[in-house]
């Protein structure tokens, strides 16, 4: 026998759930709870490390090293009579359960165990954490997580799998380092020219895809700022992506290629644009977007400078003007579109923290800057990085500006 395996027998003789093993009228009463990580000898530290639960039930003689030797303690027989059915019935899933992790061979419906916060299972052929996420998390993007919480690279038939089912990696925290997430930000595109500020429909759609070769999860402002704020975790290389402006060419070209692709994204427009021209957006075409994905948010009125008073204008002017570049943005997106405004990207990338307490009173959740670079959990709310990409970019270029984790190892 391997010395990952011991005798099934034996393992039923150390299963010292109360009420669960009989011996000459007593029966043992010690549950041995172990701490996550501790080491159980003859068993695979990949079936227990951070799952208490799975080994909750072995007892202390010879199978734990260490302090975690208890003495065993005994009970009368008679005072768990009620329940002895459904504890031997319970005492067998369990020894199923952990002989499999101990590599006792399992039949073809007793290779998943479900417990209430993971699921173990054994690989089968053509398995991979993907394939494993996608099954059981209902997302393929977080089977890089699966091979970093079972600490390994590779995935092999017959080898024991914990899935974790409760995903709570809040702020993207692990011992390596933190998770990083890049916010994109577009402005004008075109069918066929480019130039700085102006990506080519072609150049659009090859980075899109590039997103989803690489693996990329994009997602809405709201599941972002839950990150930023420890409400929820994000999927690995969770990216944002963003329009401003509200040119025409949102529309007629970037719409179609998200749409194609099935990725969210967030058109920060100020109203005094939407004029319905050749070359600008209306309310309707811009309450179609919304229907199908696009979240609408506030880029001011008039795409002021909110930073520079104007020439001659007072503080008072300037301060009741920054007022209204930033109330009147939310209440006419109210108006048009039944649309509820939360959030801001500064024209410019400019802002200062008269500009930022402005933005709070009036009740914006966060905002945005044209600082190139990626955003970890305790990035400012209200200094969130965007990095513009340019109609000269490279695919390469453009790939660099996606970096979704920092190493910073903690041990």
């Amino acid at each position: 026998m391997g010395k990952n395996s011991f005798p099934l027998s034996q393992g039923l003789k150390f299963l010292n759930i109360p009420g669960l093993y009989a011996e000459n009228n007593y029966v043992l009463r010690n549950i041995q709870i172990l701490p996550a990580g501790a080491v159980v000898k003859s068993f695979p530290q990949q079936c227990i490390k951070g799952n208490s639960e799975v080994v909750e039930a072995f007892q202390s003689l010879d199978l734990l090293e260490g302090e975690d030797r208890k003495r065993e303690r005994i009970v009368p027989k008679h005072d768990l009579k009620a329940n002895r059915f459904a504890q031997i019935c319970y005492l067998i899933f369990l020894t199923l359960v952990l002989g499999g992790c101990a590599s006792l061979p399992l039949g073809p419906k007793e290779e998943v165990r479900t417990f209430p916060d993971f699921v173990a299972v054994v690989a089968q052929e053509g398995d991979t954490f993907s394939s494993l996420s996608a099954k059981y998390l209902k997302d393929p993007s977080w089977g890089s997580f699966l091979a970093e919480y079972n600490e390994t690279e590779s995935l092999s038939p017959g080898q024991p799998v914990i899935i974790p089912l409760k995903l709570d990696k809040k702020g993207g925290l692990t011992l390596q380092g933190y998770q990083t997430v890049p916010v994109l930000s577009y402005h004008n595109l075109s069918p066929s020219e480019s130039d700085k500020m102006t990506v080519s429909q072609a150049m659009f759609d090859q980075q899109m895809r590039l997103l989803k070769e690489k693996g990329c999860r994009v997602i809405s402002l709201d599941q972002f700022f839950d990150f930023l704020e420890f409400k929820s975790t994000l999927p690995p290389k969770s990216v944002v992506i963003t329009v401003d402006d509200g040119w025409r060419s949102a529309y007629e070209i970037a719409f179609p290629i998200l749409k194609k692709y099935g990725y969210p994204a967030t058109l920060f427009i100020y109203p005094d644009r939407i004029i319905d021209t050749p070359k600008t957006l209306s309310w309707g075409l811009l309450q179609e977007m919304a229907e199908h994905g696009i979240d609408i948010q506030c880029h001011t009125k008039s795409h002021r400078n909110l930073t520079l008073p104007a020439k001659g204008e007072s503080f008072k002017d300037h301060f009741a003007n920054m007022e209204k570049e930033l109330s009147a943005c939310k209440e006419l997106i109210k108006e048009n579109l039944n649309r509820e405004v939360k959030y801001l990207a500064y024209p410019y990338g400019d802002t200062n923290p008269l500009v930022i307490e402005l933005a709070k009173k009036l009740g914006y959740r966060g905002a945005f800057t044209i600082k190139r670079g990626s955003n970890p959990f305790f990035i400012h709310n209200y200094r969130v990085n965007r990095s513009v990409v340019y109609g000269d970019f490279s695919l390469s270029q453009f790939e660099r500006n996606l970096v979704t984790f920092q190493e910073e190892p903690l041990r």
